[in-house]
């Protein structure tokens, strides 16, 4: 592993998560793996695989726009011994590639590592066909399968070492787009399957996962001005998930929020919403996410506004259900 410096965060601050965990980690894991198959569906040069193609060709294979067949010869590579991650849009890789992803990996236990990019609605523009809403409740819902979703670039870098290290099949969200905001620092500790807590509060906690891991810390600095103390709790590893931490801040918080750049239903706030449901006293809970809808395309901003993801818009949201539970109270 690289030697993290401030230089080096700023310097993925720009390149953005695809770009640190293709270019960045993937290489330096090819070094330590000599039976790493990195394999993409035909998007070596969005996925900046480029470089990792022309230095390592025995390690890497492009399997043309056939994401389905991706996932079959990511299996029979897999069952020969090799250590496989592939790669496409996160709405290809966990919709089109569902019924292979669940007999070929899931189904079997094999160590093949899904990384989707341009999760959410990162790919705007492109229309619904390109968004990833669904997957993470589509990829947690498979046995066997760890679901994972970096908040940040640093943490994309952290997910790639611990994958290849991880035996097992597993599902990566990463967001596609450079100039990532950043949550993490060079001091940052990755701990798998374990939530990171890194800000204390004692009224509501934030649970976010993705690029929602910022919003909710500037959504919290927004309601500390309204004398609203948030806790701030990043759920990277969505499966499994990590219930002692969560005993901890559903007993010290009278409000649970969940925020995720995904569908309301199935993703990372159902599931711990499912956990929740069987304590016996345990906080209410506030969804915030994307409707059970779609809307027109447009730049990410714009989509983020409709479905009211955006830090502004969160803060207003809970802070009328703070007024509202008060009054119900």
């Amino acid at each position: 592993m690289a030697d993290i410096k401030k230089s080096t965060v700023r310097a993925w601050s720009r390149l953005g998560q695809r770009a640190t965990f293709f270019g960045n980690a993937m290489p330096e894991i090819a070094e330590k793996y000599d039976n790493l198959m990195v394999l993409t569906a035909d998007l070596a040069q969005l996925s900046n695989l480029d470089r990792f193609a022309a230095r390592y060709p025995e390690h890497f294979l492009n399997t043309g726009i056939a994401e389905q067949n991706m996932v079959g010869i990511a299996a029979g590579l897999a069952m020969e011994g090799e250590l496989v991650f592939a790669t496409t849009y996160a709405s290809f890789i966990a919709v089109r590639d569902l019924e292979q992803v669940r007999q070929h990996l899931s189904n079997l236990k094999l160590n093949v590592k899904l990384v989707g990019t341009a999760a959410g609605v990162v790919a705007a523009r492109s229309g619904v066909a390109h968004w990833a809403s669904e997957d993470l409740a589509f990829m947690r819902a498979l046995p066997h399968m760890t679901v994972m979703s970096a908040a940040d670039s640093v943490e994309a870098y952290h997910m790639a070492y611990y994958a290849a290290e991880y035996k097992g099949p597993m599902y990566i969200r990463i967001n596609g787009v450079p100039n990532c905001p950043m949550v993490y620092n060079e001091e940052y500790v990755f701990e798998p399957e374990k939530i990171s807590v890194i800000k204390e509060g004692k009224d509501i906690v934030l649970l976010g996962t993705g690029l929602m891991v910022h919003e909710a810390l500037e959504a919290a600095k927004i309601l500390e001005e309204k004398g609203i103390s948030c806790t701030v709790a990043n759920v990277h590893t969505i499966k499994p998930l990590d219930t002692k931490t969560l005993d901890r801040l559903f007993l010290s918080h009278r409000m649970v929020v969940t925020l995720e750049e995904h569908n309301v239903i199935g993703g990372m706030g159902s599931a711990v919403a499912e956990y929740k449901s069987t304590k016996g006293h345990a906080p209410r809970q506030v969804f915030i996410g994307f409707p059970d809808a779609f809307t027109k395309a447009g730049t990410t901003q714009y989509i983020w506004e409709q479905f009211g993801i955006t830090a502004p818009q969160i803060a207003e949201r809970i802070q009328k259900e703070v007024e509202q539970g008060e009054e119900i109270s």
